[in-house]
């Protein structure tokens, strides 16, 4: 079972074990936690919504300035344990339009491996992926699971685009 506190290492904490469409209820600010067990993702909006963050079990004393995060955490989703094949259809265009590859392990630059300037849409079957903006897993990312995405500009993620993944394995927890 995965757990995050949400905290100010002062004063009152909050602790989670599961997905929290909103936190703003239970502390109005705060710019640090710690990850005891498992993966999250924390979002800097309520809903799972605006800037994602990926954290691994540790402290993260004053990890939200550092991350530029805006505010504080406004919602978080625990990631599930995952130890199956993976396995993601990554497109150029939106609605799985354009030059399809698959991918069943990380890519640290689709340009280079592909040609492929551009990931507009994908397709997830099977694990849980982190797709970053910039080759070699930095910028912003997203975290994705099993699923159909047709368009990441409807997603929120208008000026973005995806040039490396990540799956998310089990050295991760």
């Amino acid at each position: 079972m995965s757990k995050f506190i949400y905290s100010n290492f002062q004063g009152r904490s909050y602790e989670v074990m599961n997905d929290c469409p909103d936190m703003s209820s239970y502390l109005s600010r705060c710019h640090s936690c710690r990850v005891e067990r498992g993966c999250f993702m924390v979002y800097d909006r309520t809903n799972y919504m605006g800037n994602q963050y990926f954290l691994r079990r540790g402290e993260y004393a004053d990890y939200m300035s550092m991350m530029g995060m805006n505010d504080c955490i406004r919602s978080c989703r625990m990631i599930p344990m995952y130890r199956g094949s993976y396995r993601m259809r990554i497109y150029e265009r939106e609605n799985f339009g354009g030059q399809m590859y698959e991918l069943m392990d990380d890519c640290d630059n689709i340009m280079d491996r592909y040609r492929m300037s551009n990931c507009m849409s994908c397709n997830v079957m099977d694990g849980h992926w982190l797709m970053y903006e910039q080759p070699h897993y930095r910028g912003r990312m997203m975290y994705m699971r099993p699923g159909e995405y047709r368009s990441f500009m409807n997603m929120g993620f208008s000026g973005m685009r995806f040039m490396s993944m990540r799956r998310i394995t089990d050295s991760c927890y």
